[in-house]
Formats: C-alpha cells, structure tokens, sequence
C-alpha cells in the first residue's frame, strides 16, 4: 500500500502524542530536544502525518533552532507506530520533509538519532561538530545536514530556540499554536 503523507491538522495533537509515547516511552520527556521545544512550535509547513484507517501511524515535526547566528530546523520528533514499523513510513516522512524543507528555503537541519539510519538521508555527525546541546546527548547521535553546501561551515556553539526577533519575523501560520498542537514531541 502506497504512503500518502499528508499535512498535520491541529485535531492531530493528541493522537500525535500518544504516538511518541508509544513509539519513545514516556521518558522522552526529559530527553535534552525538549529544551529546545518547549515554547518553539513546529514549523507547521513541515510538520506531517501518514495515517492508515484514519489513524495517525507516523508523525514528523521540524522546529526553528539557531547557532551562532545561522538558522537551521531541529528534526524531530519522527516517530511511527510500532505496529507499521519497517514500512517505509520513516523514510517517507523523512524525504517528503527534507524535500519540503529545501524548496521552503532552509538551509540546514540536526537532530539527534541513529546515524546509520539518519546517514542515508546525509546526516553525518562531523557537520554538528561545532554545534553543542544544552544538555548531555550521545555525540556519536547529534547529526547534522546541510540542506545547501556550506550551510553549516560557518555554525558554532550552543544550539538554541530562534530569538524572538527572528521569530517575529516568520509567515504568518508559520507554526501550529501549542494551544492546538499539544506539548511537542521528541
């Protein structure tokens, strides 16, 4: 059966959550990303959903971070149903995301995952080697891509939410209101 990746509805939120505490535990919550979602809505363009029997069964969300100036999307979380797992629903959650990420114009993007996994989409850890977390991760897990070369060349230091200067200066509807959107995920 084909994938058909559709864009997240804000009537989503509490089925998406219930799918990241399936797929992570509920421990996730305290896992280092969080700090850097916490009051950093999705991208709501990139944030989206593959459902099967009207069933939220894989999620993508992307949020705005920055380094040292330079602008890039923090992937995640990516989770997908244990029961639909080994279905391509990762992967196509990953291609359509990154794909979209590209023709909205970003320029890079990290995360913090499995680098075999992550690697065949580019993801490598030596471009988040100047970055830091403001929290303890697995370095051989904090990946980064660069969306356009060099995008990253120039990011250094500590990982944080866009200032509210930045922030301000987004689309209109850029991001799904935690109001409707629920605590975000991994």
């Amino acid at each position: 059966m084909p994938i058909r990746i559709e864009p997240e509805l804000p009537g989503d939120a509490a089925a998406i959550e219930d799918l990241n505490d399936r797929a992570f535990g509920p421990d996730r919550l305290a896992k280092t990303a969080y700090r850097l979602r916490e009051d950093n809505p999705p991208i709501a363009a990139l944030s989206r959903v593959v459902r099967r029997a009207g069933r939220v069964v894989g999620s993508i969300r992307f949020h705005a971070v920055e380094a040292g100036g330079t602008a890039m999307l923090l992937l995640g979380p990516l989770a997908v149903d244990p029961d639909w797992q080994g279905k391509g629903i990762g992967r196509g959650l990953i291609g359509d995301g990154l794909a979209r990420a590209r023709a909205l114009g970003h320029r890079a993007a990290i995360l913090v995952g499995d680098a075999p996994y992550y690697g065949q989409f580019g993801f490598a850890r030596a471009l988040a080697l100047n970055l830091e977390l403001p929290g303890w991760v697995d370095p051989a897990r904090f990946l980064g891509l660069e969306l356009v070369p060099g995008a990253l060349a120039q990011a250094r230091g500590p990982v944080q939410r866009p200032s509210r200067r930045q922030a301000s200066k987004k689309a209109p509807n850029a991001s799904i209101s935690t109001a409707s959107a629920g605590s975000n995920g991994i």
